[in-house]
């Protein structure tokens, strides 16, 4: 199981966020599904951690695929005592996540389809830092009502 390096306190809740940097690259989701089922098991979420593994595997691969960024961050945390919030954050601010609309033959396309079916909800927050965009974190929230 990866080390979780960075616990910093979450801005709405009590409950730490943990943050990673890791390559932009397919192979990270196995370390980013690992990342987050340790961390949701940490919190006594384990109902959560099936759906919360298909979305950051979703969410790395849109970033890999999509962006040109050489790093990305895995994030998860508890914006509320009540969600659980998995992104990812790329450098990446001009290239916003689109629902696609994916054809019966085609093999990729529908990666947020399939994250809005899972998550409560889902978005993309921009991040600036001194007045620029510097990137953007595509995240989706689970409800923690009724977890384990």
């Amino acid at each position: 199981m990866p080390i979780l390096k960075k616990p910093v306190e979450a801005v709405l809740a009590s409950h730490p966020t943990y943050s990673e940097i890791f390559p932009c690259e397919p192979s990270t989701a196995e370390t980013g599904r690992k990342l987050v089922r340790g961390v949701l098991g940490m919190w006594h979420l384990n109902d959560l951690a099936d759906r919360a593994e298909l979305i950051i595997t979703e969410l790395i691969a849109n970033a890999s695929r999509h962006t040109p960024c050489p790093q990305i961050r895995l994030v998860v945390g508890r914006p509320s005592a009540t969600r659980v919030r998995v992104g990812i954050v790329d450098e990446e601010p001009s290239r916003l996540p689109v629902p696609s609309h994916a054809g019966e033959e085609d093999e990729s396309g529908r990666g947020l389809l399939l994250i809005s079916a899972v998550a409560d909800r889902w978005g993309c927050d921009l991040q600036s830092s001194g007045g620029r965009l510097r990137g953007k974190e595509v995240w989706a929230e689970l409800g923690t009502e009724g977890a384990e």
